[in-house]
């Protein structure tokens, strides 16, 4: 039995810097795995270990996903290998091409019986790759999934839903999106890291996979209109109410 986990390799927008002109300035930010996906990774060991399978990772992304750095920063977390596609020009793809790029991964792996994906990435927070995954493998989805275990070929699903939980019983293969708060995850010990350095990282040519050309119609694209300030300052015993009427009469309130 394998089970498969989507995981991205990408940089926390809380560390980029925004230029006075308004552009983000990427250049300074340290790329990971995202945060949510730990939280995948350990739920799919937990059931690996329950079936005597491994944990597969996959991924798509620019050429630094194929990295040293990026594969021990992957693997240290509990994965036993991984398959991804590094190539730069994934950067510009939509979510939709990078679900059906994974689609593609997630075919060349044998008897793959969940595939799991965090609750979403860092970097956009969409929260829609589990979804989409899904449809482009045409698998069954479930979402919020906080436990899965397996018994004679049988999964049971805990799932967390607006009135509390719900248990479901399934058979794979099916997409799994792992809540948030499902396990507690370790930081990976230092043994762990050098270990991950001797695993497996396979990475698949653009060119051998079905990459399906997604259009998107973008109207217009523009940066926001820079409002210089006004620098009134009120003061007096009528300051507040002065303030108040002023944020009023300029929309913001």
């Amino acid at each position: 039995m394998s089970v498969i986990v989507a995981y991205k390799y990408a940089g926390n927008p809380q560390d980029a810097k925004v230029n006075p002109d308004g552009v983000v300035d990427w250049s300074r930010v340290k790329k990971s795995v995202s945060e949510y996906d730990p939280v995948a990774i350990e739920l799919a060991k937990k059931l690996a270990a329950e079936g005597a399978g491994e944990v597969v990772g996959i991924s798509v992304g620019g050429q630094d996903v194929a990295s040293s750095l990026a594969k021990k920063n992957a693997l240290s977390k509990g994965l036993d290998r991984a398959l991804v596609v590094a190539d730069n020009e994934t950067q510009g793809w939509s979510n939709t091409q990078t679900a059906r790029a994974l689609a593609e991964l997630v075919r060349k792996v044998d008897d793959v019986q969940v595939v799991f994906a965090g609750d979403a990435s860092v970097d956009e927070g969409a929260g829609v790759m589990g979804p989409l995954l899904a449809g482009a493998l045409g698998w069954p989805c479930l979402l919020d999934v906080v436990s899965v275990q397996i018994a004679d070929g049988t999964l049971t699903i805990r799932q967390r839903t607006e009135s509390g939980t719900r248990t479901v019983e399934a058979t794979g293969p099916l997409v799994l999106g792992v809540a948030t708060d499902a396990v507690e995850v370790k930081a990976a010990s230092m043994k762990e890291i050098l270990a991950a350095g001797k695993k497996p990282l396979d990475t698949v040519a653009l060119a051998d996979i079905a990459a399906t050309e997604v259009r998107r119609n973008v109207c217009s694209v523009s940066q926001p209109e820079l409002r210089t300030r006004k620098k009134k300052v009120f003061e007096g015993e009528n300051a507040a109410a002065e303030l108040v009427e002023a944020l009023k009469a300029d929309g913001i309130l």
